[in-house]
């Protein structure tokens, strides 16, 4: 019984800081598609929509290479002191932690802020050509949204579990290029080797 309240409180305290965090991205996102959707025109309000689900679809490929990608390789990228392979290195070893930034995190929030856009996009339609069916076109657009991210996030895993080891360390140049501008810190253990006999 000890065990099960354990793992509920650890579990409680991963969802409150998901969601805080949740909170945080989706209004650093939400303020500027918002100001592109409704106040500028229809085919920048389009263009942001695409960006939104571009977004979705990237971060649901790093979340998918993280997960399956190998930590090997980037031990040999580190002894070559290669920029980003210590970041790559932490990147597999947190796979689960950033699995749930980029799918849960990153991925519902561009799955919210893409059908706001789309309705707004519609709102715009409507107004150039008032004759449409404004359920009809509501429909459409939430066909093609949900059409365009899902098939991307289709498409995208394949290539994440055929290309893991080269989009962790592209993210991990990312995170490299963040970390030496002073915006994050990341922690990485160095890997304990056993001790050899000597003969």
């Amino acid at each position: 019984m000890k065990r099960s309240n354990s793992k509920s409180n650890v579990d409680w305290r991963r969802a409150v800081t998901i969601g805080v965090l949740t909170f945080f991205v989706a209004v650093a996102f939400a303020f500027p598609s918002g100001r592109a959707t409704e106040t500028l025109g229809l085919f920048p309000a389009v263009l942001t929509l695409l960006v939104i689900i571009l977004v979705g679809i990237a971060f649901d490929i790093v979340g998918v290479a993280a997960a399956a990608a190998d930590e090997k390789p980037f031990h040999a990228m580190a002894a070559a002191d290669r920029p980003g392979a210590r970041q790559a290195i932490w990147i597999v070893r947190n796979a689960d932690a950033v699995v749930s930034f980029c799918n849960d995190v990153v991925g519902d929030v561009a799955g919210t802020l893409s059908g706001a856009a789309g309705a707004a996009i519609v709102v715009r339609v409507l107004a150039l050509r008032p004759g449409l069916d404004e359920t009809l076109m509501s429909v459409l657009m939430v066909g093609l949204v949900a059409a365009l991210t899902v098939g991307g996030k289709a498409a995208g895993k394949g290539f994440a579990l055929n290309q893991s080891t080269n989009i962790v360390y592209a993210a991990a140049r990312v995170l490299h290029i963040l970390e030496k501008a002073g915006l994050v810190r990341l922690q990485v253990r160095r890997s304990r080797r056993p001790a050899r006999n000597a003969h």
